[in-house]
């Protein structure tokens, strides 16, 4: 898997376009969601795309996510999201300042606000989910 810091090497040298295609390979890069898990329960509120994450717990306690949307671009954030919290333990997810993980992306400027307003959503999500996990 990428990490984010590769990724942030890439993104900063390419034009808008090839950022989005970017995005758009993270995204099918994704490991695949099976659709029984797209449910209302694992939909994320707030995006005008339809996101779904759904978390899993590892033997050693990391949470592992599964995600999907039915819009290329989204899925590629919700990806990206994810690489800053895939397979780490609840409380490790709980002291990542995730904005300011994504924050050299600068998303917000680079795509539609259509496309970003869910993002504080997908993280409050992951947030809450680490919470749940770190009793």
């Amino acid at each position: 898997m990428t990490t984010l810091s590769d990724l942030q090497d890439e993104y900063q040298f390419l034009d808008a376009d090839d950022r989005y295609r970017l995005l758009i390979d993270l995204g099918r890069a994704l490991e695949p969601m099976p659709d029984a898990l797209k449910t209302d329960a694992t939909l994320v509120r707030g995006c005008s795309a339809s996101v779904w994450v759904y978390p899993t717990v590892r033997d050693d306690g990391a949470l592992h996510f599964l995600a999907d949307s039915n819009a290329a671009i989204t899925k590629g954030i919700i990806a990206l999201v994810l690489l800053t919290v895939q397979d780490r333990q609840p409380a490790e997810i709980l002291a990542t300042d995730i904005d300011a993980a994504l924050a050299p992306f600068d998303l917000r400027n680079q795509l539609s606000s259509n496309r970003t307003q869910g993002i504080p959503n997908m993280i409050a999500l992951i947030k809450a989910t680490a919470e749940r996990y770190s009793a």
